[in-house]
């Protein structure tokens, strides 16, 4: 279809929106087609890059008390996802989720996706708290006071909400990222989101979770039953801030490329 098709049309949305959208499912299929083990081992590097923005994180608010220029340091796991090509679990709300939408693969394919991602960025996350506690002694105490943040949030509305926006913020910075193929552009969303998420103290399940494991390995005053329910309630408002407030809003801007997906998979 021609661009004045486009332009002649008002009820379609610009040529753009559409271009991108059939990038999207055609990506998410990939990533819901993926073989296990390739699935597996890039949660697992997703878990050990956002691993070393934690680091950055720990060591920078040890030296200088500063949550702001920890969060910014912490945007160096961000990077580390982008330009090692690993995944973590919240990157899945928009790409994955919109091919499931088209119909290109089913639900069950994308809780395949998700429950595989979560647990290896977890496993590869922990490995690297107790790395970080165990060689850099010095950042205990600011580990256990940052884990324990997130475990003395509880079950609230402000913990909701804190969540619903870090699944938001990490959805939006996916959707940046896929609108443009410059690496060098890629990297600004990865910086300025990782630091927002981190330096705005956001509720984010494997990033607070890194951080709660940090401080249990330090020796925090709450368990792993404790750490269980942040996580649950976390990716909650995760998944509700990322696929709600972000992906569906974006779908319905091309409603009808939706509705022909789901008729050529059909």
């Amino acid at each position: 279809m021609s661009t004045s098709s486009y332009t002649n049309d008002p009820a379609r949305p610009e040529p753009e929106l559409e271009e991108a959208f059939d990038r999207l499912v055609d990506e998410g299929e990939t990533r819901l087609r993926r073989p296990l083990v390739p699935l597996l081992v890039t949660g697992f590097l997703g878990g050990i890059d956002v691993g070393t923005g934690v680091l950055a994180y720990l060591v920078v608010e040890t030296a200088t008390g500063n949550k702001l220029l920890a969060g910014l340091a912490f945007a160096v796991g961000f990077v580390a996802l982008l330009l090692a090509r690993s995944e973590l679990f919240t990157e899945n709300f928009l790409v994955p989720v919109i091919s499931v939408v088209a119909g290109r693969v089913g639900p069950g394919g994308l809780a395949r996706l998700w429950t595989c991602t979560l647990a290896t960025n977890l496993a590869g996350g922990w490995i690297m708290a107790w790395l970080i506690v165990t060689g850099l002694p010095d950042v205990r105490a600011t580990a256990i006071r940052a884990g324990t943040h997130y475990a003395d949030l509880g079950v609230s509305a402000r913990s909701f909400a804190l969540a619903v926006l870090a699944g938001a913020v990490i959805t939006l910075m996916t959707r940046m990222q896929h609108a443009t193929e410059s690496l060098g552009v890629q990297l600004v969303p990865a910086i300025l989101f990782g630091a927002l998420l981190a330096g705005g103290q956001l509720f984010h399940c494997v990033l607070d979770s890194l951080l709660m494991f940090a401080a249990l390995v330090a020796g925090a005053p709450f368990g792993y039953a404790d750490w269980l329910g942040a996580l649950a309630w976390s990716a909650f408002g995760n998944i509700v801030g990322g696929v709600l407030l972000v992906t569906a809003v974006r779908v319905l801007r091309v409603p009808h490329r939706v509705a022909e997906e789901r008729v050529k998979s059909s």
